[in-house]
């Protein structure tokens, strides 16, 4: 079944998501600088903006930026004066995604800040005055439930929380795993279940990434 996710996914952006010169260059310039091809594939890059442009999302946090390419499609939903500011642990991945979002004419409108990310948001944390209207984390899976607290900490009444990559090929039903991946999205869940500040769903999903799905949550 994986060519005929692949194929689905190729017929769905062809038909619903245009060609776009800035997003297939921020794929090749990933690609030529090493970066692992693990972005979100082209229809839920498009999800994600319509996502934020849906609840006029005028402040974004996004953990974990690889090369640059959910960056792009979610500073698109912002207005002028909007801000996304985004957290990359990897030096190189962050220069990669700084290129790409020159390239695709954002800078404006993007932060990228470099370093371990529950040290960059606790930074952000420490004000107790800033809050984000929209927040998708696609980092490291063994943090999940912290990178979910500290968006919670961030958000306001109305705020979503995007997570990607919670299905994990089926593995998420594993409670004896040793995998710290694994381990982190079950926590994640585990914490999200007991939270009554959120309203959360989460859908699975198959296409150019294989078996996986995303978690989406409203803050009350």
């Amino acid at each position: 079944m994986g060519d005929a996710f692949r194929e689905v996914d190729a017929f769905i952006a062809e038909k619903l998501v245009a060609h776009d010169d800035a997003l297939d260059a921020a794929v090749a310039e990933s690609e030529r600088a090493g970066l692992p091809p693990i972005q979100v594939s082209a229809p839920q890059g498009k999800m994600l903006m319509m996502l934020a442009r849906m609840i006029g999302a005028r402040r974004v946090l996004e953990i974990g930026t690889l090369g640059g390419y959910s960056t792009i499609w979610l500073a698109r939903a912002l207005p002028e004066d909007g801000e996304l500011v985004t957290l990359e642990i990897d030096p190189k991945h962050a220069a990669v995604a700084k290129k790409n979002v020159e390239r695709a004419g954002l800078a404006s409108r993007v932060s990228i800040r470099v370093g371990p990310a529950l040290e960059t948001l606790a930074a952000l944390e420490a004000p107790r005055k800033t809050s984000f209207d929209f927040f998708f984390i696609d980092a490291d899976k063994a943090n999940k439930a912290r990178y979910f607290e500290s968006a919670l900490a961030l958000s306001r009444s109305g705020s979503v929380i995007v997570v990607d990559n919670v299905v994990r090929d089926g593995r998420v039903l594993d409670g004896k795993t040793t995998d710290a991946n694994i381990r982190g999205t079950r926590a994640l869940f585990d914490r999200i279940s007991n939270e009554p500040r959120v309203d959360a769903t989460a859908i699975q999903t198959v296409g150019d990434k294989g078996w996986d799905g995303f978690l989406l949550a409203i803050v009350r």
